[in-house]
């Protein structure tokens, strides 16, 4: 952040300096960095890209002119004059400049003059400039036609296309590393209480903005882009546990911008159908659905991971909106799908194997009241998360009691739904656990929500974390 009006110190251009040569850049990229941060002036920006103070600079200018016949003469004082703007140097002390900075004079801010030149200057070693000084020196009393400023300008820009190109500043090795962290998050999400998996997930956002931030290859930057929208889906799914909403939308939009941005279908999908269930659990709920849609018309593999999670989304979300017959369409459609595609035998959040597969099918089954079929379909799901912890067990665990909610046995629904929420790590009880939980009260009906089970439940549910 730039620290306020007027230019910055010579301190904040070394930092900068320093760090532009750690990332192994380049000195002119280096000063159009300092440039911009520090608020300065071209000419002074290319200067401090070289660590130089004004009478460095002027000493090896003097220096570099030596020999020269009517070479000017330059001073500190005047080197001062023309770095911010004041005087306006002759056309040939142009010249010179760009050719002791080895940039050109639009490079050095110096092209609004007479003195645009068609001559490519190199910053090599002092001895070689010389004769390319005294070549440009002395055709620095004829202006170049529209002809030569054009054709200085396509090389110009060619070189700078070139020099990018080769500025990548990612290696195979570093990308690979970051692809296994992320996986490992991944890995780790599925179990990790949300509050901590943020921390984690925040700091591995800002390696990858921090690679991202500069020019990389194509196949990199795409790279880079899917793996921003795959730690920024995780970011919006744990702030939505937490009950952050509005920050969950806005990491939920950032997202969808990462996933566009890499053209990846299969990943833009994915992360249409996850920020569906920020509307599924705080509503409204046909934005969903809307988005379940979206994301199978994206996910044009019908028999992918993605295209079976949307799918079963979907039926879930049109089943708790009651609509009946659609949901249980959908549902038939994504058992179809899932069958197909066999299951994924990954173990991360963005897998879906069969436990997930079951636990959308058990929301399904549940909403719609077919509370035989859910609870056979929540054992068979269970089982196959035997010793995993997280929130999915216990939403299945919670489902099954409102299941038996539905099915009049308000004492064992009560009875299951408070065992579920005191056995759970506190830092999983967050407010989508919360609510299902209050859920079994809700669907009991109205003559017996106030049943000495039914009241302990909610108390159990409200009571801080430290007293259970």
């Amino acid at each position: 952040m730039r620290r306020g009006p007027g230019p910055h110190g010579p301190s904040c251009a070394k930092r900068l300096r320093e760090n532009g040569a750690e990332r192994g850049h380049t000195t002119d990229e280096i000063a159009r960095t300092i440039q911009a941060h520090c608020s300065v002036s071209p000419l002074r920006a290319h200067r401090l890209a070289r660590g130089l103070t004004l009478a460095e600079a002027a000493d090896q200018i003097r220096e570099l002119v030596s020999g020269v016949d009517r070479a000017p003469r330059v001073t500190v004082e005047q080197l001062r004059l023309w770095e911010t703007g004041r005087h306006q140097p002759i056309r040939s002390t142009v010249l010179v400049l760009a050719a002791f900075y080895g940039c050109s004079p639009h490079d050095a801010g110096l092209d609004d003059t007479e003195a645009v030149a068609a001559v490519a200057f190199r910053s090599q070693a002092r001895q070689g400039h010389r004769a390319e000084v005294t070549s440009a020196y002395s055709i620095g009393e004829r202006i170049p036609t529209a002809a030569e400023h054009l054709s200085y300008r396509v090389d110009a820009a060619r070189r700078a296309v070139d020099r990018t190109l080769a500025s990548a500043t990612v290696t195979s090795s570093q990308l690979d590393h970051i692809d296994e962290t992320v996986l490992w998050a991944s890995q780790e999400y599925i179990s990790t209480p949300p509050a901590l998996m943020l921390t984690r997930l925040l700091d591995l956002l800002a390696e990858v903005e921090g690679l991202a931030a500069y020019r990389q290859p194509a196949a990199v930057q795409v790279r880079l882009s899917e793996l921003t929208a795959m730690l920024s889906t995780l970011t919006a799914d744990a702030l939505m546990k937490l009950g952050d909403l509005t920050r969950s939308r806005s990491w939920y939009a950032t997202a969808r911008s990462a996933a566009d941005d890499s053209g990846n279908s299969e990943l833009r999908a994915r992360v249409r159908a996850q920020a569906a269930m920020l509307p599924f659990y705080y509503g409204p709920i046909a934005n969903a659905v809307n988005l379940c849609r979206e994301a199978r018309a994206i996910s044009r593999a019908r028999s992918s991971a993605t295209h079976a999670f949307a799918a079963a989304a979907e039926a879930r979300a049109l089943a708790k909106l009651g609509a009946a017959a659609e949901a249980e369409a959908a549902l038939r459609y994504a058992t179809k799908v899932f069958e197909q595609f066999g299951g994924d035998s990954a173990d991360d959040a963005f897998a879906f194997p069969e436990r997930r597969h079951l636990l959308y099918r058990s929301g399904t089954l549940t909403a719609l009241g077919h509370t035989r079929e859910a609870r056979q379909v929540q054992e068979q799901a269970l089982v196959l998360y035997h010793d995993k912890t997280g929130i999915d067990p216990a939403l299945l665990r919670l489902e099954a009691a409102i299941c038996y909610a539905r099915d009049r046995s308000p004492d064992e629904a009560c009875q299951l739904a408070s065992a579920t929420f005191l056995r759970m790590d506190p830092a999983h009880r967050t407010p989508i656990v919360e609510e299902r939980a209050r859920e079994v009260v809700e669907v009991l009906p109205w003559a017996i929500r106030t049943s000495r089970a039914a009241r302990e439940l909610l108390e159990i549910i409200d009571l801080p974390p430290d007293r259970m």
